[in-house]
Protein backbone atom coordinates (compact mmCIF):
# COMPACT_ATOMS: atom_id res chain seq x y z
CA UNK A 1 0.00 0.00 0.00
CA UNK A 2 3.03 2.43 0.02
CA UNK A 3 2.27 5.70 2.34
CA UNK A 4 0.10 8.19 1.53
CA UNK A 5 -0.76 11.99 2.26
CA UNK A 6 -3.90 13.00 2.18
CA UNK A 7 -5.03 16.73 3.69
CA UNK A 8 -8.91 20.82 7.58
CA UNK A 9 -12.01 20.99 10.34
CA UNK A 10 -13.94 24.53 9.21
CA UNK A 11 -16.37 27.64 10.78
CA UNK A 12 -19.47 28.93 14.71
CA UNK A 13 -19.05 32.01 16.21
CA UNK A 14 -15.43 32.74 17.94
CA UNK A 15 -12.62 34.66 19.19
CA UNK A 16 -11.04 37.52 18.03
CA UNK A 17 -7.50 37.75 19.67
CA UNK A 18 -6.77 34.00 20.40
CA UNK A 19 -6.45 34.00 23.92
CA UNK A 20 -4.44 32.36 25.85
CA UNK A 21 -1.55 30.64 23.68
CA UNK A 22 -3.56 31.74 20.55
CA UNK A 23 -1.91 33.89 18.09
CA UNK A 24 -3.83 37.78 17.56
CA UNK A 25 -6.22 38.18 14.65
CA UNK A 26 -7.32 41.09 12.78
CA UNK A 27 -10.80 42.02 13.78
CA UNK A 28 -12.39 42.68 11.00
CA UNK A 29 -10.93 40.24 9.24
CA UNK A 30 -12.44 37.47 11.39
CA UNK A 31 -15.59 38.95 11.65
CA UNK A 32 -15.99 39.31 7.82
CA UNK A 33 -15.08 35.82 7.25
CA UNK A 34 -16.12 34.26 10.34
CA UNK A 35 -19.34 36.26 12.19
CA UNK A 36 -21.25 37.77 9.87
CA UNK A 37 -22.28 34.25 8.70
CA UNK A 38 -24.30 33.77 12.42
CA UNK A 39 -26.15 37.23 11.66
CA UNK A 40 -28.41 35.45 9.27
CA UNK A 41 -31.75 33.69 10.64
CA UNK A 42 -31.43 30.89 8.53
CA UNK A 43 -28.54 29.60 9.80
CA UNK A 44 -29.89 29.69 13.58
CA UNK A 45 -33.28 28.30 12.32
CA UNK A 46 -30.54 25.28 11.20
CA UNK A 47 -29.59 24.96 14.48
CA UNK A 48 -32.47 25.31 16.17
CA UNK A 49 -34.00 22.53 14.06
CA UNK A 50 -31.46 20.06 15.11
CA UNK A 51 -33.94 18.23 17.87
CA UNK A 52 -31.33 16.28 19.50
CA UNK A 53 -29.18 19.82 20.00
CA UNK A 54 -32.51 21.59 21.20
CA UNK A 55 -33.30 18.15 23.53
CA UNK A 56 -30.05 18.23 25.29
CA UNK A 57 -29.89 21.70 26.31
CA UNK A 58 -33.25 22.39 27.14
CA UNK A 59 -32.92 19.13 29.47
CA UNK A 60 -29.65 20.50 31.18
CA UNK A 61 -30.90 23.69 32.12
CA UNK A 62 -35.01 22.20 33.08
CA UNK A 63 -33.58 18.97 34.62
CA UNK A 64 -30.71 21.23 36.55
CA UNK A 65 -32.59 24.22 37.49
CA UNK A 66 -30.96 24.51 40.84
CA UNK A 67 -27.80 25.33 38.93
CA UNK A 68 -29.62 28.58 38.08
CA UNK A 69 -32.68 29.74 40.43
CA UNK A 70 -31.85 33.51 41.55
CA UNK A 71 -28.56 33.28 39.75
CA UNK A 72 -26.43 35.08 37.52
CA UNK A 73 -25.49 33.92 33.74
CA UNK A 74 -23.66 34.21 30.83
CA UNK A 75 -24.55 33.05 27.53
CA UNK A 76 -21.57 33.05 25.23
CA UNK A 77 -22.69 33.74 21.62
CA UNK A 78 -26.44 33.71 22.67
CA UNK A 79 -27.26 33.74 19.15
CA UNK A 80 -31.71 33.74 18.96
CA UNK A 81 -31.04 34.09 22.75
CA UNK A 82 -32.99 30.73 23.50
CA UNK A 83 -30.66 29.24 25.84
CA UNK A 84 -30.81 33.33 27.70
CA UNK A 85 -34.32 32.81 27.76
CA UNK A 86 -34.29 28.96 29.22
CA UNK A 87 -32.31 30.04 31.78
CA UNK A 88 -34.28 32.96 32.97
CA UNK A 89 -37.05 30.29 32.37
CA UNK A 90 -35.27 28.15 34.68
CA UNK A 91 -35.08 31.15 37.72
CA UNK A 92 -31.78 33.17 36.94
CA UNK A 93 -31.93 36.59 38.52
CA UNK A 94 -29.82 37.84 35.80
CA UNK A 95 -28.85 36.76 32.39
CA UNK A 96 -26.35 38.44 30.35
CA UNK A 97 -26.40 37.10 26.95
CA UNK A 98 -23.69 38.67 24.52
CA UNK A 99 -23.38 38.24 20.71
CA UNK A 100 -21.24 39.51 18.47
CA UNK A 101 -23.27 40.34 15.42
CA UNK A 102 -26.33 41.68 14.80
CA UNK A 103 -28.34 38.74 15.79
CA UNK A 104 -28.63 40.84 18.70
CA UNK A 105 -31.27 42.51 17.81
CA UNK A 106 -33.13 39.61 16.70
CA UNK A 107 -32.34 38.32 20.33
CA UNK A 108 -33.38 41.53 21.76
CA UNK A 109 -36.98 41.02 20.08
CA UNK A 110 -37.87 37.28 21.07
CA UNK A 111 -36.26 38.32 24.51
CA UNK A 112 -39.32 40.90 25.04
CA UNK A 113 -41.76 38.66 23.11
CA UNK A 114 -41.16 36.34 25.97
CA UNK A 115 -41.51 39.19 28.65
CA UNK A 116 -37.99 38.68 29.78
CA UNK A 117 -36.56 42.02 28.96
CA UNK A 118 -36.19 42.49 33.21
CA UNK A 119 -33.99 39.32 33.24
CA UNK A 120 -32.47 38.90 30.60
CA UNK A 121 -29.99 41.63 28.58
CA UNK A 122 -28.38 41.14 25.36
CA UNK A 123 -25.24 42.22 25.04
CA UNK A 124 -24.09 43.03 21.38
CA UNK A 125 -20.49 43.12 20.98
CA UNK A 126 -16.95 40.50 21.39
CA UNK A 127 -17.06 38.54 24.38
CA UNK A 128 -13.47 39.42 24.76
CA UNK A 129 -14.24 43.32 24.86
CA UNK A 130 -17.39 43.20 26.85
CA UNK A 131 -17.75 44.13 30.69
CA UNK A 132 -20.16 43.13 32.61
CA UNK A 133 -21.52 44.77 36.08
CA UNK A 134 -21.09 41.29 38.43
CA UNK A 135 -19.67 38.29 37.96
CA UNK A 136 -21.57 35.04 37.54
CA UNK A 137 -22.68 31.89 38.52
CA UNK A 138 -23.23 30.09 35.42
CA UNK A 139 -21.53 30.55 31.82
CA UNK A 140 -23.48 28.59 29.35
CA UNK A 141 -22.67 28.54 25.42
CA UNK A 142 -23.13 25.98 22.36
CA UNK A 143 -20.07 26.72 20.86
CA UNK A 144 -19.10 23.52 19.70
CA UNK A 145 -17.84 23.46 15.76
CA UNK A 146 -17.64 20.72 13.83
CA UNK A 147 -15.59 17.80 15.06
CA UNK A 148 -15.81 19.88 18.18
CA UNK A 149 -13.38 22.00 17.86
CA UNK A 150 -13.48 23.87 14.10
CA UNK A 151 -14.29 27.58 14.87
CA UNK A 152 -12.12 27.95 18.04
CA UNK A 153 -14.93 29.51 19.57
CA UNK A 154 -14.36 27.84 22.67
CA UNK A 155 -11.52 30.57 22.77
CA UNK A 156 -13.91 33.14 23.71
CA UNK A 157 -15.74 30.16 26.94
CA UNK A 158 -12.31 30.28 28.33
CA UNK A 159 -12.09 34.25 28.12
CA UNK A 160 -15.35 34.57 29.14
CA UNK A 161 -15.28 31.93 31.95
CA UNK A 162 -11.78 33.46 33.14
CA UNK A 163 -12.63 37.09 33.37
CA UNK A 164 -16.45 36.11 35.08
CA UNK A 165 -16.92 33.18 36.25
CA UNK A 166 -17.17 33.15 39.97
CA UNK A 167 -14.51 30.54 42.04
CA UNK A 168 -17.93 28.61 42.71
CA UNK A 169 -19.46 28.91 39.12
CA UNK A 170 -20.37 26.18 36.90
CA UNK A 171 -20.08 25.47 33.16
CA UNK A 172 -22.54 24.43 30.25
CA UNK A 173 -21.17 22.17 29.24
CA UNK A 174 -18.94 20.85 31.84
CA UNK A 175 -16.82 18.69 29.57
CA UNK A 176 -16.38 17.47 26.32
CA UNK A 177 -14.91 14.26 24.41
CA UNK A 178 -13.64 13.30 20.51
CA UNK A 179 -13.75 10.37 19.12
CA UNK A 180 -12.60 8.27 16.07
CA UNK A 181 -13.12 5.29 14.79
CA UNK A 182 -12.26 3.50 11.06
CA UNK A 183 -14.88 3.11 8.36
CA UNK A 184 -16.49 2.38 5.18
CA UNK A 185 -18.30 4.50 3.12
CA UNK A 186 -18.69 4.81 -0.64
CA UNK A 187 -17.65 8.51 -0.68
CA UNK A 188 -14.08 7.57 -1.39
CA UNK A 189 -14.90 6.09 -4.57
CA UNK A 190 -17.10 9.05 -5.83
CA UNK A 191 -14.72 11.54 -4.85
CA UNK A 192 -11.24 9.46 -6.03
CA UNK A 193 -13.83 9.59 -9.41
CA UNK A 194 -14.59 13.24 -9.56
CA UNK A 195 -10.93 13.58 -9.01
CA UNK A 196 -10.06 11.81 -11.87
CA UNK A 197 -12.55 12.95 -14.25
CA UNK A 198 -11.20 16.82 -13.18
CA UNK A 199 -7.95 15.84 -15.28
CA UNK A 200 -9.19 14.07 -17.40
CA UNK A 201 -11.08 17.80 -18.20
CA UNK A 202 -7.32 19.41 -17.27
CA UNK A 203 -6.03 17.66 -20.14
CA UNK A 204 -8.19 18.00 -22.67
CA UNK A 205 -8.29 21.44 -22.02
CA UNK A 206 -4.48 22.26 -22.29
CA UNK A 207 -4.75 20.01 -26.00
CA UNK A 208 -7.23 22.47 -27.29
CA UNK A 209 -5.53 25.38 -25.64
CA UNK A 210 -2.36 24.38 -27.33
CA UNK A 211 -3.90 23.14 -30.95
CA UNK A 212 -6.33 25.91 -31.14
CA UNK A 213 -4.31 29.03 -29.34
CA UNK A 214 -0.67 28.08 -30.04
CA UNK A 215 -0.18 28.06 -26.14
CA UNK A 216 0.85 25.27 -24.33
CA UNK A 217 -0.12 25.17 -20.95
CA UNK A 218 0.99 21.18 -20.06
CA UNK A 219 3.64 22.95 -17.42
CA UNK A 220 0.87 23.59 -15.18
CA UNK A 221 -0.66 20.40 -14.67
CA UNK A 222 1.69 19.45 -11.45
CA UNK A 223 0.21 22.39 -9.26
CA UNK A 224 -2.97 21.54 -10.80
CA UNK A 225 -3.42 18.29 -9.91
CA UNK A 226 -2.48 18.97 -6.78
CA UNK A 227 -4.78 21.39 -6.37
CA UNK A 228 -8.00 19.32 -7.08
CA UNK A 229 -6.64 16.42 -4.99
CA UNK A 230 -6.61 18.69 -1.96
CA UNK A 231 -10.22 19.59 -2.79
CA UNK A 232 -11.62 15.67 -4.04
CA UNK A 233 -9.12 13.71 -1.42
CA UNK A 234 -7.45 15.60 0.91
CA UNK A 235 -10.15 17.99 2.49
CA UNK A 236 -12.32 16.31 5.15
CA UNK A 237 -16.13 15.56 4.41
CA UNK A 238 -19.21 16.37 6.78
CA UNK A 239 -21.65 13.75 6.84
CA UNK A 240 -24.39 11.35 8.37
CA UNK A 241 -22.81 7.98 8.95
CA UNK A 242 -24.58 5.43 10.03
CA UNK A 243 -23.54 2.71 12.63
CA UNK A 244 -23.16 0.06 10.20
CA UNK A 245 -20.39 2.47 8.66
CA UNK A 246 -18.08 1.96 11.50
CA UNK A 247 -15.88 -0.92 11.00
CA UNK A 248 -13.92 -1.00 14.64
CA UNK A 249 -13.57 0.30 18.04
CA UNK A 250 -14.07 3.67 19.14
CA UNK A 251 -11.21 5.76 20.45
CA UNK A 252 -10.84 8.44 22.87
CA UNK A 253 -8.36 11.24 21.19
CA UNK A 254 -9.14 14.22 23.39
CA UNK A 255 -11.37 14.71 26.44
CA UNK A 256 -11.58 18.33 27.91
CA UNK A 257 -12.93 19.90 31.16
CA UNK A 258 -14.65 23.14 30.47
CA UNK A 259 -13.81 24.37 34.12
CA UNK A 260 -10.12 24.21 33.67
CA UNK A 261 -8.92 23.83 29.99
CA UNK A 262 -6.71 26.63 28.63
CA UNK A 263 -6.31 27.70 24.85
CA UNK A 264 -2.81 25.90 25.04
CA UNK A 265 -4.47 22.64 25.43
CA UNK A 266 -6.42 22.88 22.65
CA UNK A 267 -3.86 24.63 20.16
CA UNK A 268 -2.55 21.17 19.15
CA UNK A 269 -4.33 17.28 19.85
CA UNK A 270 -2.27 14.60 19.62
CA UNK A 271 -3.43 10.98 20.52
CA UNK A 272 -2.37 7.54 19.99
CA UNK A 273 -4.90 4.60 19.80
CA UNK A 274 -5.31 1.75 19.04
CA UNK A 275 -8.53 -0.32 17.04
CA UNK A 276 -10.45 -3.44 16.24
CA UNK A 277 -11.70 -4.13 13.13
CA UNK A 278 -15.37 -5.76 13.70
CA UNK A 279 -16.31 -6.58 10.64
CA UNK A 280 -15.40 -9.29 8.38
CA UNK A 281 -13.79 -9.01 4.87
CA UNK A 282 -14.33 -5.17 4.55
CA UNK A 283 -12.73 -1.71 3.09
CA UNK A 284 -11.11 0.53 5.43
CA UNK A 285 -12.20 3.48 3.17
CA UNK A 286 -10.76 6.19 6.24
CA UNK A 287 -11.40 7.56 9.66
CA UNK A 288 -14.66 8.87 11.06
CA UNK A 289 -14.73 12.09 13.90
CA UNK A 290 -17.66 13.16 16.05
CA UNK A 291 -18.11 14.64 19.62
CA UNK A 292 -19.50 14.10 23.06
CA UNK A 293 -20.32 17.17 25.27
CA UNK A 294 -21.70 16.21 29.04
CA UNK A 295 -23.50 18.83 31.27
CA UNK A 296 -22.45 17.57 34.85
CA UNK A 297 -21.83 20.73 36.40
CA UNK A 298 -18.62 20.61 38.73
CA UNK A 299 -17.56 18.16 41.39
CA UNK A 300 -18.62 20.72 44.58
CA UNK A 301 -21.80 21.17 43.04
CA UNK A 302 -22.62 17.96 40.77
CA UNK A 303 -25.76 18.15 38.25
CA UNK A 304 -28.87 16.50 39.49
CA UNK A 305 -29.35 14.76 36.48
CA UNK A 306 -26.45 14.81 33.84
CA UNK A 307 -26.88 15.26 30.29
CA UNK A 308 -25.39 13.93 27.47
CA UNK A 309 -25.25 15.55 23.90
CA UNK A 310 -23.17 12.97 21.52
CA UNK A 311 -22.96 13.68 17.77
CA UNK A 312 -22.16 10.12 17.05
CA UNK A 313 -23.21 8.04 14.21
CA UNK A 314 -27.22 7.80 14.74
CA UNK A 315 -29.37 5.37 13.10
CA UNK A 316 -31.96 8.32 13.44
CA UNK A 317 -31.29 11.70 11.42
CA UNK A 318 -28.23 12.78 13.91
CA UNK A 319 -27.21 15.94 14.90
CA UNK A 320 -26.40 19.06 12.04
CA UNK A 321 -22.73 18.19 13.14
CA UNK A 322 -22.80 14.82 11.42
CA UNK A 323 -19.72 13.35 11.36
CA UNK A 324 -16.23 14.37 9.95
CA UNK A 325 -15.01 12.13 7.55
CA UNK A 326 -11.22 11.25 6.32
CA UNK A 327 -11.19 9.25 3.60
CA UNK A 328 -8.48 7.34 2.74
CA UNK A 329 -6.87 7.19 -0.79
CA UNK A 330 -6.86 3.83 -2.26
CA UNK A 331 -8.80 1.71 0.69
CA UNK A 332 -7.39 -0.62 2.40
CA UNK A 333 -9.43 -4.31 2.57
CA UNK A 334 -9.03 -5.54 6.26
CA UNK A 335 -11.07 -7.93 8.27
CA UNK A 336 -12.34 -9.00 11.93
CA UNK A 337 -9.30 -9.28 14.42
CA UNK A 338 -7.24 -6.98 12.45
CA UNK A 339 -5.35 -4.20 14.82
CA UNK A 340 -5.16 -0.35 14.31
CA UNK A 341 -2.14 1.14 15.61
CA UNK A 342 -3.10 4.75 15.02
CA UNK A 343 -2.01 8.02 15.85
CA UNK A 344 -3.85 11.37 15.27
CA UNK A 345 -3.07 14.88 15.50
CA UNK A 346 -5.08 18.25 15.26
CA UNK A 347 -3.81 21.78 14.85
CA UNK A 348 -4.87 25.06 13.84
CA UNK A 349 -3.97 25.93 10.26
CA UNK A 350 -1.88 29.55 9.63
CA UNK A 351 -4.17 30.99 7.32
CA UNK A 352 -6.68 30.89 9.40
CA UNK A 353 -7.03 29.69 12.99
CA UNK A 354 -10.90 28.96 13.17
CA UNK A 355 -9.88 25.68 10.35
CA UNK A 356 -7.74 22.83 11.02
CA UNK A 357 -5.10 20.51 9.69
CA UNK A 358 -5.34 16.88 10.61
CA UNK A 359 -2.97 13.87 10.16
CA UNK A 360 -3.26 10.65 10.60
CA UNK A 361 -0.87 7.66 10.79
CA UNK A 362 -1.77 4.30 11.19
CA UNK A 363 0.20 0.47 10.64
CA UNK A 364 -2.62 -2.40 10.31
CA UNK A 365 -1.68 -5.44 11.84
CA UNK A 366 -3.42 -8.93 10.37
CA UNK A 367 -5.29 -11.31 12.57
CA UNK A 368 -2.91 -13.91 10.61
CA UNK A 369 -0.22 -11.82 11.99
CA UNK A 370 1.28 -9.89 8.82
CA UNK A 371 2.51 -6.20 9.07
CA UNK A 372 0.84 -4.58 6.33
CA UNK A 373 2.52 -1.76 5.09
CA UNK A 374 2.12 1.81 7.00
CA UNK A 375 0.29 5.27 5.60
CA UNK A 376 0.34 8.77 7.11
CA UNK A 377 -2.60 11.02 5.53
CA UNK A 378 -3.32 14.85 6.14
CA UNK A 379 -6.15 16.37 5.46
CA UNK A 380 -7.81 19.96 5.93
CA UNK A 381 -11.09 20.86 8.15
CA UNK A 382 -12.44 23.61 5.85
Amino acid sequence: MGSYTNGVVGDQSGTSNGGDGGVAVDKGVDFANYFCTYAFLYHQKEMLSDRVRMDAYYNAVFKNKHHFHGKAVLDVGAGSGILAIWSAQAGARKVYAVEATSMAEHARAVVKANNLQDVVEVIEGSMEDVVLPEKVDVIISEWMGYFLLRESMFDSVICARDRWLKPTGVMYPSHASMWVAPIRSGLGDQKSNDYESSMEDWYRFTDQTKNYYGVDMSVLTKPFSQEQKKYYLQTSMWNNLHPHQVIGTAATVKEIDCLTASVSDILEIRSNFLSTVTLQNTRLCGFGGWFDVHFRGRKEDPAEKEIELTTAPSVNDGTHWGQQVFLLDPPIRVSEGDKLNASFSMNRSKENHRLMEVEFSCEIRQYSGELLPPFRNRYFIE
